[in-house]
């Protein structure tokens, strides 16, 4: 009778956990935990650091705070309503371009277009953009791109200027080159996120789709992008969060001013870079208004991500029959 080399192994995974075993699983099961505990209280720390710092100014200025124009420190006069419009403008123009093009090169990177080998290298290029430092997408739209824009913003302004997006012209920064550059800086977020929301989709999937009779494009837009949804809508979501957050490419390029419009060629101001222009030289009462907008924008923050996380459990009932 031939003896299975194999038995000590099958008897080793096969028979019930031994003594160590239970401990090894208690002692991973606490560390995970522990690991999930600190996260939330450091959040919680941030929180409360803030909101001590900021209870000065959230006492003298109020919810007036939040929607006053005017940031004047000499009068000792604040208010962030221009900033909190030139964040959420400038991240949804951001997401609304990256957000087309990172689903496209997903589309593109995965749905047979390239070879599989070729369809990484290009994944890995497009991966490559996240590591370049903010501060040189910054230099890149003031010396690049503002010149090689102006042009058509200015036959834009000349030609529909009764138009609000294009009601004053492009004279350097403003809201258009920081939104264009936020989009290149959110891309490799959302199409690798989307890419592999597609991967996740069994190619069986796509398969029943051709032989129902689909054709290509057909079996993409009816098929795989609803199935991929959930994770093509966490794509955006983070992207959405990473944009709302720039601070030196928007600095560098929005033009730090304190007014609200609707044009994409005017200059604005965000939250993140009037936080990073003003601290240098802020004294305590401007420290403490400056607080009370670092609040407001990690508010707005975690706002976006309730609400992107309630959208994608939402996607996921409809498109997944998931509960």
């Amino acid at each position: 009778m031939v003896s299975n080399p194999f038995a000590h192994v099958a008897t080793k995974f096969s028979g019930p956990p031994s003594a160590s075993d239970y401990a090894v699983d208690k002692a991973l099961r606490m560390i995970v935990q522990g690991a999930a505990a600190v996260i939330l209280l450091l959040v919680a720390y941030i929180i409360f650091e803030l909101g001590r710092q900021a209870l000065p100014a959230m006492l003298s200025f109020g919810p007036g705070f939040l929607i006053g124009t005017d940031w004047n420190v000499q009068e000792k006069v604040f208010g962030i309503l221009p900033e909190i419009w030139g964040t959420l403008y400038s991240s949804l123009l951001a997401l609304f371009i990256g957000g087309i093009f990172g689903v496209a090169i997903a589309i593109f990177l995965t749905q047979d277009f390239l070879d599989h080998r070729l369809s990484n290298v290009f994944r890995t290029i497009v991966e490559m953009l996240a590591a370049i430092p903010s501060v040189v997408y910054g230099l890149w739209g003031i010396y690049v791109l503002i010149p090689l824009i102006r042009p058509g913003a200015e036959w834009l302004h000349e030609t529909f200027g009764w138009f609000p997006l294009f009601g004053t012209d492009l004279a350097g920064p403003g809201m258009a080159p920081a939104a264009l550059v936020l989009a290149v800086m959110i891309l490799p977020t959302v199409a690798a996120i989307s890419v592999d929301a597609f991967r996740r989709v069994p190619y069986k999937v796509k398969e029943a789709a051709y032989g129902m009779g689909t054709t290509r494009w057909e079996a993409i837009m009816k098929v795989m992008l609803p199935t991929a949804s959930s994770g093509i809508l966490a794509a955006l979501v983070l992207g959405f969060g990473r944009a709302l957050g720039e601070t030196m490419a928007l600095a560098m390029l929005i033009g730090n001013s304190n007014q609200i419009s609707l044009s994409l060629f005017a200059p604005a101001n965000t939250l993140a870079s009037l936080l990073a222009s003003s601290f240098p030289e802020a004294g305590p009462v401007e420290v403490q208004a400056l607080m009370y907008a670092a609040l407001a924008l990690l508010a707005i923050t975690l706002i976006v991500n309730v609400l992107g996380l309630w959208i994608m459990k939402a996607a996921t009932r409809k498109f997944e029959g998931k509960a």
